[in-house]
């Protein structure tokens, strides 16, 4: 993952993250109160949305507004890539935690603003 456009360049309008999940992953079933719109660039993503389902193509478009329950995963085999932007900014901060992570450096001191809260609801796609 790769955080392309941070808070304090927008103003905390818009943040714009880079994600590859790989195969088989996917992130819980959660909600929180920020919008996601998710572009695939790369291979195919299966969303879950309210008590939808269906599938995203290199192109294609996924929105998760605020509040509302959703996942999504790469249940495809082969590897994918996402385009995401987050509305109000502010999330970014949380794939930085985890990149840095990754990584074995520092984190940016952004970071240390915290990020808004995720209530996790269940299982997600891939561990359905």
């Amino acid at each position: 993952m790769k955080v392309l456009l941070r808070s304090e360049e927008t103003d905390g309008h818009v943040s714009m993250v880079e994600l590859t999940p790989p195969p088989g992953f996917g992130p819980p079933l959660h909600r929180h109160d920020f919008d996601e719109t998710f572009y695939v660039m790369e291979g195919e993503v299966t969303f879950e949305l309210r008590d939808e389902v269906f599938t995203r193509k290199p192109g294609e478009l996924a929105f998760a507004p605020r509040n509302v329950a959703h996942t999504y995963a790469n249940l495809s085999g082969a590897d994918a890539r996402i385009l995401m932007a987050i509305t109000p900014a502010g999330f970014e901060r949380y794939f930085d935690r985890i990149a840095a992570k990754e990584a074995g450096v520092d984190p940016p001191a952004e970071v240390a603003k915290g990020w808004p809260d995720v209530e996790r609801l269940g299982p997600g796609l891939a561990n359905a």
